[in-house]
């Protein structure tokens, strides 16, 4: 509760046009200046009682540090941020590197931070790249608390969310549309004649892009008669083993599939591998499909049936975006992609 006197409330309103200081979070949240440096700094120092608290002052103030209120005022630090998930997946280093190579031909810095999908270490991020004075902000998904969009809007820092493509929302996306684009996997699978699903998605929890892949998936299988079972539903890390452990997983049932749809290529070229180790023959035994277009899926054989996702158009649009003048607020904006099938010999028709 704000406990604000009233000649300190009219000592506050008759500053108004100045930035808000250090002290006056301090004198705000009821702690010292000492606490307030320790808590930007060093907040695991402080007590959650006491972060949370000075974490509402800063929020209602707008408050940054002075630095970086400067630049956020002349609107001149030239630089651009950026939050993603990992750098261990080449889909965010192919974004990631456009968006650089945009962003330098026209004078301007890119600051990039990994979250690790962890949902508090993407706040403390957007935080630390508003504090640096960006000026503007890419995100990845929309799956966040909504609080970071409204303290963004608040600050007047332009952003977006990518690798999503979501019109109807209120926040700025650019992407494509990744539980409609499920539909064109299953339809290609069910007119090849297969009728037994299976997939290996990403972990779905705090990950948007997953979410819509594997409701997509399952929203075109009823919409042919069909059902994913639970138990033919593997969420996974994104990485080669995992992919092949849950292949080896689906196969060891009595009734395995006779096609796998990966939630991204690095998981479906695990499948792949593992496939291989256990005999079976694809895309003869199986068919297996990925979602992506990583570079590899076109060297592997058999060749990598996947979605061809629009990465490099991703990191232009952002980029083109982000540098426009004004808020993300002036009007929201979302820039729809084409994520296209491609196939090629990791399917087939089933041979039973």
């Amino acid at each position: 509760m704000d406990k604000t006197t009233g000649p300190e409330r009219k000592r506050l309103r008759s500053r108004a046009a100045a930035p808000p200081t250090l002290e006056d979070v301090a004198r705000r949240a009821g702690v010292s200046t000492a606490t307030v440096s320790r808590y930007l700094g060093t907040p695991e120092k402080v007590r959650p009682a006491t972060r949370l608290r000075i974490q509402n002052v800063i929020d209602a103030l707008g408050y940054t540090p002075h630095g970086a209120a400067r630049a956020l005022a002349s609107q001149r630090s030239n630089t651009i941020g950026a939050v993603i998930p990992t750098l261990d997946n080449a889909i965010f280093a192919t974004v990631v590197q456009t968006l650089q190579k945009e962003l330098s031909a026209r004078g301007k810095t890119l600051l990039l931070a990994a979250s690790g999908y962890d949902p508090e270490r993407e706040r403390r991020q957007i935080e630390n790249l508003i504090v640096r004075g960006v000026d503007g902000l890419m995100l990845t998904g929309e799956a966040r608390d909504l609080a970071v969009h409204e303290m963004l809007e608040r600050r007047g820092i332009r952003y977006a969310s990518t690798y999503v493509y979501h019109p109807r929302s209120a926040h700025p996306t650019i992407g494509f549309d990744n539980r409609r684009t499920m539909h064109k996997v299953v339809g290609y699978l069910h007119d090849l004649g297969h009728r037994s699903f299976a997939m290996i998605a990403g972990i779905a929890e705090g990950n948007d892009r997953a979410s819509e892949r594997i409701a997509g998936t399952r929203d075109a299988l009823v919409g042919r008669g069909l059902h994913l079972e639970p138990a033919r539903l593997l969420e996974r890390r994104y990485t080669m083993p995992d992919g092949r452990e849950a292949l080896r997983q689906l196969m060891a049932r009595a009734d395995p599939p006779t096609a796998v749809i990966c939630g991204n290529d690095v998981l479906a070229l695990g499948a792949l591998l593992e496939a291989t180790a256990l005999g079976y023959r694809v895309p003869q035994d199986l068919s297996i499909t990925g979602f992506d277009d990583l570079d590899v899926a076109r060297e592997i054989t058999p060749g990598l049936t996947t979605i061809h996702a629009p990465l490099e158009e991703m990191g232009r649009q952002t980029a083109a975006f982000l540098l426009e003048p004004g808020p993300a607020g002036d009007g929201v904006a979302h820039i729809e992609l084409s994520a296209e099938l491609v196939v090629r010999g990791s399917t087939g028709r089933p041979s039973s």
